[in-house]
């Protein structure tokens, strides 16, 4: 990659593994959607992290044992909580050194690779926003502000249209699976097994086939 490439802080949000991935229910029991959601984090920050590209992933929640060699932030405490609140205080501790170039990853991405990641944030350096959508079409799994840039992700419900309204230019993800199938739901987990995952949820995957197979 040429040296002239943005470097980039990555703010990944992640919920605690024993709150996130609920829509996992009533398909596996607590502990099981608690064990994916801990792998599926796991692996997106490690692959973050691996990204040439990355100078800095800021990793925003309130369990800081998932940072994994990254920074850990802790969610903003009061009654303004979830995702975009904490999105919010990522980017805020992210440019509090100064205007950088800054992305917003969700966490759910077990079979990013970190070529995915690179080859997006290179495409989306030469935009002031930019913003990839999911495989499933309306919601959104990275956003993206160059440097200077006011930066106000729409993530939520209809993510993609929002994006788009707000003037954020989308990205062509078609050929990096990883990077636009985030895990929701079981459909979802197995899509992104077709694919391939990371270690973290391999593991966790192996482990719970394990205890299935169990008499």
């Amino acid at each position: 990659m040429s040296s002239t490439v943005a470097r980039w802080t990555v703010v990944i949000p992640v919920k605690a593994p024993a709150v996130g991935k609920t829509r996992l229910s009533p398909a596996l029991a607590d502990d099981a959607r608690a064990l994916l959601a801990r792998a599926f984090a796991l692996d997106t920050i490690a692959a973050a992290l691996a990204a040439i590209s990355v100078e800095r992933v800021i990793v925003v929640g309130d369990d800081a044992s998932l940072a994994d060699g990254a920074e850990f932030l802790a969610e903003p405490a009061g009654a303004e909580r979830g995702l975009l609140p904490a999105i919010r205080h990522g980017i805020a501790h992210a440019r509090s050194m100064g205007p950088s170039a800054v992305a917003v990853l969700l966490g759910d991405l077990p079979g990013l690779h970190p070529d995915e990641l690179d080859a997006a944030l290179e495409a989306a350096a030469r935009h002031p926003l930019a913003f990839v959508r999911d495989a499933d079409g309306t919601g959104t799994t990275l956003a993206t502000a160059a440097a200077g840039v006011p930066f106000e992700p729409r993530f939520g419900p209809g993510s993609a249209a929002l994006h788009v309204a707000a003037g954020f230019v989308e990205l062509e993800a078609s050929a990096a699976p990883g990077l636009a199938r985030d895990v929701d739901t079981v459909d979802g987990l197995e899509a992104v097994l077709h694919h391939g995952v990371g270690d973290h949820t391999a593991e966790a995957v192996a482990r719970l086939a394990d205890r299935k197979g169990t008499p």
